[in-house]
């Protein structure tokens, strides 16, 4: 754990600034790509919780196509906002104002470093009627998407109860988002309308195979985990949208794409990951399902003989405080992993790749979907948080979510 914390504090060790001045040295796509960078690095250094940044990201990037499409019309009016064309104006001004008019709303105590990038974009532009015309489609597109999203639920009181007998203390740390599940989604009907069956029975072969498998591979002490196994977990500890992102901007990178192809990329990815934790959210306070170092603890409670308890057992990485079912990193990439899907088509798959704020100067890539998604799996195993039900259960979930919105917005 000691380790664990010098490297954070290594990492936040850098500014915004910096990790902006970074990102301009890499492969320029567009204002967009770029801008997608420069967010992700606001939030790792302001150390958004993972939901309020998905959530963040995707009315910033919802923001971003409408301006853009406002420009360029490349494609029909989504019918979320009403916007005049605006045929000439500066698509990268439209873009940084979009961007400032979101975030620096939706991300309070970064909104210093938000109008940093926002100056900085603006001082790299010619004056004139073009860059104030896109600077009125981007703050326009902001306005209303903030409007639109403004009361999706996301601010609504912590009521969360939790369980006790009375007179009996429990741990009185407040677990994370138990409201999310109740939030409007973008593309969903509700939090609930894809909540998948029940974890599975305690007396079930399943039950056994995934809790012998945690114990055995997800321990702090685990023997039988091999290095590149801990590699793996240490990795996708990680769990901002930092680590995702960087999948998209692979296919956006890709030759022949152009701005509001990219933008509409984006922004199904930003509503796909958005609705994908509202399903999950949904989900694992409705089950409320154990998690394995409680379970692991308790073994003998558990009715199975199947199940040997170790007291003592404690899983790699922390325990996330939110219940284990299903899987929310694993929804997460299945929503994703289906809207790059729908985006390549037949075409070939870009080389995926992206870092992690929790293995620096490590880059993991993958030669399909499919590949990284299983490692994303795989990996809240070898972390100890997550039984293998589980995130079989949450890939198959974002996957759905995923494929609803590539065939609502990537039309």
């Amino acid at each position: 754990m000691e380790n664990l914390v010098n490297t954070f504090k290594r990492l936040f060790r850098f500014t915004v600034a910096a990790s902006i001045a970074i990102a301009a040295t890499a492969v320029h796509a567009d204002a967009v790509t770029d801008w997608n960078i420069k967010a992700n690095d606001i939030i790792v250094a302001g150390r958004v919780g993972a939901p309020p940044a998905n959530r963040a990201l995707a009315i910033a990037n919802v923001a971003v196509f409408e301006a853009v499409n406002a420009i360029t019309g490349r494609y029909p009016a989504s019918g979320r906002i009403t916007l005049e064309a605006a045929a000439g104006a500066s698509v990268d001004a439209a873009v940084a104002a979009a961007m400032r008019g979101t975030l620096g709303k939706l991300l309070a105590p970064q909104q210093a470093d938000v109008e940093v990038a926002y100056q900085a974009a603006l001082a790299a532009l010619p004056d004139g009627a073009a860059r104030s015309a896109g600077i009125a489609v981007g703050e326009r597109a902001a306005a209303a998407i903030m409007a639109l999203r403004g009361g999706d639920g996301a601010a609504a009181p912590d009521s969360y109860v939790p369980f006790t007998a009375p007179g009996v203390y429990v741990p009185t740390a407040s677990p994370v988002v138990p409201h999310w599940g109740k939030r409007k989604p973008w593309v969903l009907a509700s939090g609930d309308q894809l909540r998948p069956g029940a974890p599975p029975a305690l007396s079930s072969e399943v039950w056994v195979r995934d809790y012998n498998e945690i114990k055995a591979l997800g321990g702090k002490a685990s023997t039988q985990r091999s290095a590149a196994q801990t590699e793996i977990a240490r990795f996708w500890e990680a769990t901002q949208p930092v680590i995702y992102y960087p999948m998209a901007r692979a296919v956006a990178l890709q030759p022949g794409r152009e701005v509001t192809q990219n933008a509409r990329l984006l922004a199904a990815a930003g509503m796909a990951m958005d609705d994908a934790l509202i399903a999950i959210f949904d989900a694992k306070y409705a089950y409320n399902f154990w998690r394995p170092v409680t379970a692991i603890r308790n073994g003998e409670k558990d009715g199975n003989d199947a199940t040997e308890r170790d007291p003592a057992w404690t899983p790699f990485i922390d325990t996330p405080m939110h219940p284990e079912f299903p899987c929310a990193h694993c929804v997460l990439s299945g929503s994703l992993g289906a809207v790059l899907q729908a985006e390549i088509g037949n075409g070939p798959v870009p080389r995926l790749a992206t870092t992690s704020p929790t293995a620096p100067g490590v880059t993991r890539s993958w030669a399909s979907i499919a590949e990284f998604t299983q490692e994303v799996a795989n990996a809240r195993i070898y972390d100890g948080v997550h039984f293998r039900n589980s995130t079989e259960v949450g890939t198959a979930l974002g996957r759905t979510v995923g494929e609803m919105v590539a065939a609502k917005v990537l039309r």
